[in-house]
């Protein structure tokens, strides 16, 4: 009966234990997401399944190779993320709006950061040599590239176009993984996403338009105003939707295509009527909830073109 006893207590000691260091793991995993803003991924992924799709008309993917994709996709964005967070930590303790982000808190140590920054470019590295030896070693020059944007806003007022820029080489680099090659069609999907991204971010960065002023960045809202800037983020997702169009056109999308980029086009004239220069109160709406439907409109699309080309092909 006591050796039951002395059992029993070391199972329930073992269980509380395996419980607690559960408990922790994920608040630390939730911490870092939060760092990362990993929710804000459905901005971009869908775009990089999207060229997924397109690529897979030239060739056809494998479920190892989408995977791989994808885990790629997610390293590598997070890699840029976390080098972002660690190298703006000092503005971002300055800055009331990103005061409470997680270095700042103390939440996460620069060391951690740090840490977290290196695992996950290897990870990226690791998953692009998978998919191929030319993605190896394309893998390093696209992680300087995204590294190199955090440090725009310190000397051009042009950082958000260059975030277009790194955000428009997925589609590039998906279908790069896919076919083997580069390919003047998928430019187009890119030019898409990365004007797309940096109207989005023109949007974003009007919220710190005296701070940025103030403390010397050269954000394009700081210098030039928030009525300049609303006007080029609405000449970016004007160039969007025109590519949009061209999609259509290039690779021979159907009727159904058009559908949603007419929606699309929809939220991108209530996304720019909604922020005002004089009241940037909904900036968080048109960025978060306007924006994550548009880029679930476009895996939409495509997928549903997937679905009509089995339907069509047998």
């Amino acid at each position: 009966m006591e050796n039951n006893t002395v059992r029993m207590s070391k199972t329930c000691s073992g269980y509380l234990i395996s419980r607690a260091f559960m408990k922790r793991s994920f608040s630390r995993i939730n911490i870092y997401g939060r760092m990362i803003k990993f929710e804000h991924s459905i901005f971009a992924l869908p775009f990089a399944l999207s060229a997924l799709l397109l690529a897979h008309q030239v060739r056809p993917v494998t479920l190892r190779l989408v995977s791989l994709i994808v885990m790629a996709v997610i390293w590598a964005r997070s890699a840029g993320m976390g080098f972002n967070r660690l190298v703006d930590a000092y503005w971002d303790a300055k800055n009331p709006r990103t005061a409470m982000r997680e270095i700042p808190t103390g939440n996460i140590s620069r060391r951690a950061t740090g840490l977290f920054v290196l695992a996950s470019s290897l990870l990226f590295v690791l998953c692009a040599s998978f998919i191929s030896p030319l993605c190896f070693w394309l893998s390093w020059p696209v992680l300087m590239v995204i590294f190199s944007y955090s440090y725009t806003k310190r000397f051009t007022s042009l950082s958000h176009l260059v975030l277009g820029f790194v955000q428009a080489l997925g589609p590039l680099g998906v279908w790069v993984a896919v076919t083997g090659h580069f390919s003047l069609k998928i430019s187009v999907l890119s030019l898409t996403l990365g004007t797309y991204i940096a109207g989005l971010d023109l949007l974003y960065a009007c919220q710190d338009e005296e701070f940025d002023r103030r403390e010397g960045l050269h954000s394009f809202p700081a210098r030039f105003g928030i009525t300049r800037a609303l006007q080029l983020s609405m000449l970016l997702h004007a160039i969007t939707f025109a590519s949009l169009l061209s999609l259509y056109l290039i690779f021979a999308l159907s009727p159904l295509f058009l559908g949603f980029v007419a929606v699309i086009g929809i939220l991108l004239i209530i996304e720019h009527r909604i922020v005002k220069p004089h009241d940037l109160s909904r900036v968080n709406i048109a960025f978060f909830h306007l924006n994550s439907a548009i880029s679930v409109l476009l895996l939409a699309a495509m997928l549903t073109e997937e679905l009509l080309r089995r339907i069509n092909y047998g």
